[in-house]
């Protein structure tokens, strides 16, 4: 205030008769920008690494598919697209994609179904953190203890689960795991028991986001919770339930642990979705050139599998602002 007031008194004064000093230039700055090498040399190292354990193996499988793989002196036969076309002319690689089909189908719906559906319980819930502990337990147990376990669960003789299932009429005095008709579904209530915590959990972190303006102005207009689930929430955890269905998507597809601890794939061939064929081809029979192939086939299918699932999941809002972006 008294450099105002002596500035509007002395107007013909400069600053430097003030004592001021002209500052030239911009000050030092001590926290610079980094380059784009920066993390370019950052990333190297994981990229390295990435690359090492993806690429390699995968430009192998490549090169086994087209091979009939030989061990010791006999070496590896080119054989073009040998291993390829016998495929089509096999019938347990036909029915191990419709199984593996059928059996991703039935548990991506419990999942996702019942994975909301607890969601939504467990979202501000008085026990919500001890619930989601609880809830999330399976989810520790590898796959190949989780098979072992409900292998004693489905026994015939001592097993709970068996016993609940003969309690209610749904099976006979076999086991679950001993019928060409109740096998597969047996395996599949393992997967639902393990990992629909994960779609749970997931979708919990996308209710957290909604944002509450949103939910407290569709109640101000008089809807109920059902409506407020369906019309604000669910729009809003789209690209998390993408995630989630993604993820199990590709898990179910490469699923092999928990069938051969139950079934073997059996009985029969009730059991021997494509990757448990995948694995007896090549590390049963050594039939390495047609398990490439055949896993390279799985590959192809998943991909295009993941990007039809992006295309029909993807967040509605988004979609609509990229039409409106096209139309204009």
């Amino acid at each position: 205030m008294t450099i105002n007031v002596a500035l509007e008194t002395h107007p013909a004064m400069s600053d430097k008769d003030w004592g001021f000093t002209e500052v030239s230039g911009l000050p030092a700055q001590y926290n610079q920008a980094p380059s784009r090498m920066f993390y370019v040399y950052l990333a190297a190292p994981a990229i390295t690494l990435l690359a090492a354990i993806t690429i390699y193996p995968f430009l192998w499988l490549v090169y086994m598919s087209f091979h009939k793989v030989g061990f010791g002196a006999r070496g590896d036969v080119f054989v073009g697209f040998d291993n390829f076309s016998r495929m089509f002319s096999d019938a347990k690689y036909i029915e191990g994609w419709g199984m593996l089909l059928k059996y991703s189908a039935i548990c991506l719906t419990i999942q996702v179904l019942v994975g909301v559906a607890l969601a939504v319980v467990l979202n501000n819930s008085r026990y919500e953190k001890i619930l989601i502990t609880l809830f999330l337990m399976p989810m520790m147990v590898s796959p190949l203890v989780a098979g072992l376990l409900f292998y004693y669960l489905y026994n015939g003789t001592f097993g709970w689960y068996h016993w609940i299932f003969e309690s209610l009429g749904l099976l006979g005095e076999a086991s679950i795991l001993a019928s060409t008709s109740t096998a597969l579904y047996g395996i599949i209530l393992v997967d639902v028991w393990q990992w629909t915590p994960l779609i749970t959990l997931i979708t919990l972190a996308g209710l957290k986001r909604v944002p509450q303006d949103q939910l407290e102005a569709n109640m101000v207009d008089g809807a109920g919770s059902i409506s407020n689930f369906f019309n604000v929430s669910l729009p809003n955890i789209y690209p998390f339930l993408l995630i989630a269905i993604l993820l199990r998507f590709m898990d179910n597809f490469r699923f092999i642990d928990a069938i051969l601890a139950l079934t073997g794939g059996g009985p029969g061939n009730a059991t021997r979705l494509l990757p448990v064929y995948l694995f007896d081809v090549s590390f049963i029979y050594f039939k390495l050139g047609r398990g490439g192939a055949i896993a390279l086939t799985l590959l192809i299918v998943t991909i295009i599998f993941g990007y039809i699932l992006v295309r029909i999941l993807e967040d509605p809002a988004r979609k609509k602002a990229l039409s409106g972006e096209t139309d204009s």
